[in-house]
């Protein structure tokens, strides 16, 4: 599968055009399912989805002007029978998956079967923001952050700190952006210290291109790689 993580969606024009590669034709051309799943545990969350979908979110992903559109909802994909998602998943050009909470955006990948799926859509180009992002890495760095969001009596907290690991380097994304205490640059080289893997992190104006494990940065802001510093 090939991979486009960003920070903040597709914010400028060179990630636009690592985009475009990936797809391999323009945008206008190319079809895209797209997830808001992971934002639904925020208190705002329905909002922030529609937000996301209508073309009217700070970070671009569904306004790209894309031939055709569709929202795939995870939570939903359980109660339905796969030959009326999967056959149009696989012959979907791009899988647009929106921010919010890797924790749970984790537990409805794998209990919707899109986990396991992901692998083998080796001509889809994986489009994550945020949490989108995050969730395809070994690691879930907001694990902490998620867990206020889980239901009484719910499982999902068990395991919080790990992701689903299709790519093996972890991932911070809005660095030194404002208001996220915990994305400045000390602090995210001090969570990574304890990280076995190579660690990226991202500015909102930053993302990765990845096919076939071989990682490549776009930006036109600032980015950084933290190698493991552990045996």
């Amino acid at each position: 599968m090939k991979f486009l993580l960003t920070s903040g969606g597709i914010a400028n024009q060179s990630i636009h055009d690592a985009l475009v590669e990936l797809l391999g034709k323009p945008v206008a051309e190319s079809s895209a399912l797209f997830v808001p799943t992971a934002v639904y545990p925020f208190p705002q969350g329905p909002g922030m989805a529609w937000s996301a979908i209508s073309g009217n979110a700070s970070s671009r992903m569904c306004e790209l002007g894309w031939k055709s559109l569709g929202v795939l909802e995870l939570t939903a994909l359980p109660s339905i029978q796969r030959e009326s998602w999967v056959p149009l998943l696989r012959e979907t050009d791009a899988l647009l998956v929106w921010g919010g909470d890797v924790l749970y955006l984790h537990h409805w990948m794998r209990q919707s079967g899109l986990a396991d799926l992901l692998p083998s859509l080796s001509e889809t180009v994986y489009v994550g923001m945020s949490a989108g992002s995050i969730v395809v890495t070994p690691y879930n760095c907001d694990a902490e952050f998620d867990l206020q969001f889980v239901p009484e009596g719910s499982d999902m907290a068990e395991g919080a700190e790990r992701a689903l690991g299709l790519v093996d380097f972890a991932l911070r994304v809005h660095l030194d952006r404002e208001g996220f205490d915990d994305s400045t640059l000390p602090e995210v080289e001090k969570w990574a210290a304890g990280i076995p893997a190579p660690t990226y992190a991202l500015d909102d104006e930053s993302a990765l291109k990845v096919i076939d494990g071989t990682v490549e940065a776009v930006s036109e802001g600032h980015w950084k790689l933290i190698e493991p510093t552990g045996p």
